[in-house]
Formats: structure tokens, sequence, C-alpha cells
């Protein structure tokens, strides 16, 4: 199985389409899941045109996307195999940078991986056997050299995830 995960899109303030690149690599998955700040639902649209969409709000999400989606989520994969936690990254209140916030949302439950967005910088790593991912932006680098997104794969060893990186937001 096949996941695109996309976060921090901030349409249509920083682009008005999804860029080629996400949208050929999207082509080719079973489902797509984005991490908030879609800021708007038509990034939905355009989502659900390649795949089946799930996802989580973020903090500069409308009032729909949060109705939608929630803040936080568990999700199962691979028939369940498994065991996926959705967050943005900004909750809960208080001090802690993206992926401290998201561990610290998940905390105590069996996952195999959290993926989160917020900050815009791609991440993957692992900490005490949980797969830690953000994809970064593919709309909004800030101060990324390229823009990003990633796809996490499910196989009979496991997720395992890539970030694909890009220059144009084309």
């Amino acid at each position: 199985m096949r996941i695109g995960v996309v976060s921090d899109t901030h349409m249509p303030r920083k682009s008005k389409t999804l860029p080629l690149a996400l949208l050929k690599a999207f082509r080719r998955v079973d489902m797509i899941i984005h991490l908030g700040d879609w800021t708007s639902m038509e990034v939905l649209d355009q989502l659900s045109m390649l795949a089946p969409v799930e996802g989580v709000a973020g903090n500069n999400d409308p009032a729909e996307v949060v109705r939608r989606f929630g803040y936080h989520k568990v999700i199962t994969v691979g028939r369940g195999a498994a065991r996926i936690g959705l967050t943005h990254g900004f909750l809960p209140e208080g001090r802690g940078n993206a992926k401290e916030k998201a561990l610290r949302t998940f905390a105590g439950q069996p996952l195999d991986a959290i993926l989160f967005g917020h900050s815009h910088q791609p991440l993957l790593e692992h900490k005490d056997g949980i797969l830690l991912f953000n994809p970064g932006s593919p709309t909004d680098k800030r101060r990324q050299p390229r823009y990003s997104f990633g796809i996490l794969e499910w196989t009979t060893n496991g997720l395992k995830a890539k970030h694909h990186f890009f220059d144009s937001k084309v």
C-alpha cells in the first residue's frame, strides 16, 4: 500500500493549485493523508480526484475543515496491521516544537508511526520504535531549500517513509 503524505498547503494563499510534482506522484497512491493547514476545502477537492483522502486540521484551518477532520486521530492501514497517529503538531498548548507536541499527543499509545506537519521542515526519524515523519510543505518551503511531500509504504516488512523534494511549486 502506498500513501501520499502532505501538509501545510496553505491554499489558495501560497498556491492556487497543487504542484505538478505532487499530482504526478499521488496518481500512483492508494490513499492520501493531509496533516493540516489546508486552509481551504478546495484542497480536499483536488486531492480527492486522485485517491481517498484522510487527514487532520491545523492551526490555520477554517471551522469546516476542523469539523470534517478534527485535530488528532489514529488510523489503521494494511488491513489494520499498522497504526498511525495523525496530528498537525501545534497542540497541545505549551512549550515544544512540532515533533515534541506530536509525541505528547500520542504518548502511551501503541503506534507504528506518528505523522505531523506545522513546522514546514521535513523530518524522518525513529524514536522508541515509532516512525516520526513530517513531509514538509509542497507550497510554502519557508527556510527550506526545496518544496516537499512524502510517500509512506506499507509492506510485509512494515512502514517505510521517503521524502520527495522538488524546486518549483508550479
